[in-house]
């Protein structure tokens, strides 16, 4: 069991090398930018917070890259080869945060005012959600605009528990953007996007708005996309009990080789993790869309979408997955290169490079 939980450990702590906020050289004109709208509940020593502090950063993405590549910055701060930071700063308050968001809405043409939110994952600095942020819109060619949810995670390969305790800390602050962003969002979508551990956080802040009585505010969620979620089945089950009708199309990318996964299932004493069930019958009764991504795997294959170049290039193609699922009057697995099929209420889609 001690040579476990040094592996678990060391593979985890691989998933997300560290990254600082470093800015571009003064002057410094990038040729490429995203901006990304920030909601946080770490202090900047990375203590709790009572409630969400806000800010706008823009992220130069360097050129000299290759799509999944995420380079961290050096002290030396080459924009050439690293992600920077090229501008932005913070808000005064959730007011201020909303108001800018609807002014940056109002400048998007009216097809491109979707408002996508990231909620990152176990043993991630403040950093390196902005940037990993950052590279998932570029990389993925995501419509409209761009936010971020930073919970208090402790950024140490050993604070498992402890990280768990800081996403699940972070519900009502989450709730609270997501709210914010339901106000700014206009005629566009509300998409909510978790990795790993982050999609703990979701579920969480999903069954908090339906146990609150804010149906609301889960009407106007469009979708959701769970990306390699560290999250016990029985407690995704209770999850969505409690929640009732899901976001429509709700979305769960897999891969049952995802490493970190398996040993989180180990050291948890069950046989699997919702983000590496090997199919969709575990979840068969429920309106969702399983998508194994597995064929892609990349390292330890616990974030295909952001790692796999091949990956990124199929998902860009489909940015409404209605084009992929037949029984919604879509084009079928032809257009992705792969399988879909129905298995009771859930969809399941096998992505492949090729057939």
């Amino acid at each position: 069991m001690r040579h476990l939980l040094l592996s678990f450990v060391l593979i985890l702590a691989a998933c997300a090398p560290r990254g600082a906020l470093v800015m571009a050289p003064q002057g410094f004109q990038p040729p490429i930018a995203e901006t990304i709208w920030v909601a946080s509940q770490r202090g900047l020593s990375g203590e709790h917070m009572p409630q969400p502090w806000y800010s706008r950063l823009d992220v130069s993405v360097p050129v000299d890259r290759g799509p999944g590549n995420l380079a961290y910055p050096r002290p030396d701060g080459d924009p050439d080869s690293q992600f920077l930071i090229s501008g932005g700063g913070r808000l005064a308050d959730a007011t201020a945060f909303r108001r800018a968001i609807e002014r940056d809405l109002a400048r998007h043409a009216p097809d491109d005012r979707d408002i996508i939110l990231f909620v990152h994952g176990y043993n991630y600095s403040f950093a390196e959600g902005v940037y990993r942020t950052a590279q998932l819109a570029h990389d993925l060619q995501l419509p409209g605009i761009h936010a971020h949810f930073s919970w208090p995670s402790r950024m140490k390969p050993y604070a498992y528990s402890g990280d768990r305790d800081a996403a699940l800390y972070s519900r009502d602050g989450l709730v609270q953007v997501i709210d914010l962003l339901a106000q700014a969002r206009g005629r566009g979508r509300i998409v909510l996007m978790a990795h790993s551990m982050g999609g703990q956080l979701l579920m969480e802040g999903l069954r908090q708005m339906a146990l609150s009585g804010r149906r609301d505010l889960l009407d106007q969620i469009d979708s959701v996309i769970l990306i390699s979620p560290d999250l016990d089945l029985r407690l995704f089950r209770s999850q969505v009990r409690a929640i009732g009708r899901l976001p429509d199309p709700f979305i769960i990318m897999t891969s049952p080789r995802d490493r970190a996964l398996q040993l989180s299932a180990l050291i948890s004493d069950e046989p699997l993790r919702l983000g590496n069930i090997p199919d969709a019958r575990p979840v068969a009764d429920l309106n969702v869309v399983v998508v194994d991504t597995g064929a892609f795997n990349t390292g330890y294959g616990h974030f295909n979408v952001a790692d796999s170049p091949a990956l990124q290039s199929i998902l860009a193609q489909t940015r409404d997955l209605d084009r992929i699922l037949p029984d919604r009057g879509g084009s079928g697995p032809d257009l992705i290169g792969g399988a879909v099929s129905r298995v009771e209420q859930a969809v399941q889609v096998v992505l492949s490079p090729a057939f």
